[in-house]
């Protein structure tokens, strides 16, 4: 069952959802919308390596916006902070952002409960298209969990995304064992 915008709100009031900056007139009748941050990332190297450390160069979008360029993976945070306790978060692109051709995750929509932190957002185009800081760029719609929480994602000693930044976060697949 997804979260209406009373639920959401009630959510908030409750401290089981926390949206920062939170903006009254960003909540749908059943999600939330979420804006572009300030930072972009691409990785250094041509080739990615799942097995190792892939490192990324961080830059800032200028006040003009920044032109994406297809064939090229960005990595992009939201401008806003979330934490959610009894819900699982979804981030979904905004319909006018997917007429723009730009997808805004490759795999990672849903968040877990527990998790605390800006959203990286994998950036891709179908052709060059100017974004902007703070233009919206998603949406957050919450599902409803049934049952009780045993394993939070922000308690676990092993998550890989716990250290909250403002900045988009690289993959940390090279931490896992295979």
């Amino acid at each position: 069952m997804i979260l209406s915008d009373t639920k959401i709100l009630e959510g908030i009031a409750a401290g089981h959802i926390v949206i920062e900056p939170f903006r009254r007139h960003c909540l749908g009748t059943n999600s939330y919308d979420v804006h572009l941050g300030k930072w972009l990332a691409c990785y250094k190297d041509e080739v990615l390596d799942a097995r190792r450390h892939n490192e990324i160069e961080y830059f800032e979008i200028p006040a003009e916006g920044f032109i994406l360029q297809p064939g090229r993976l960005y990595l992009g945070v939201t401008e806003e902070y979330t934490e959610t306790f009894n819900a699982v978060p979804f981030l979904e692109g905004k319909s006018s952002v997917g007429r723009l051709g730009i997808d805004i995750h490759a795999t990672a929509g849903k968040g877990d409960v527990g998790f605390c932190n800006y959203w990286t957002l994998e950036i891709s185009c179908t052709q060059p298209v100017r974004v902007y800081a703070g233009m919206p760029i998603g949406q957050l719609i919450y599902f409803k969990v049934e049952g009780d929480i045993e394993n939070y994602y922000h308690r676990k000693q092993d998550a890989k995304y716990n250290h909250r930044s403002d900045k988009p976060v690289e993959s940390m697949m090279w931490k896992n064992q295979f």
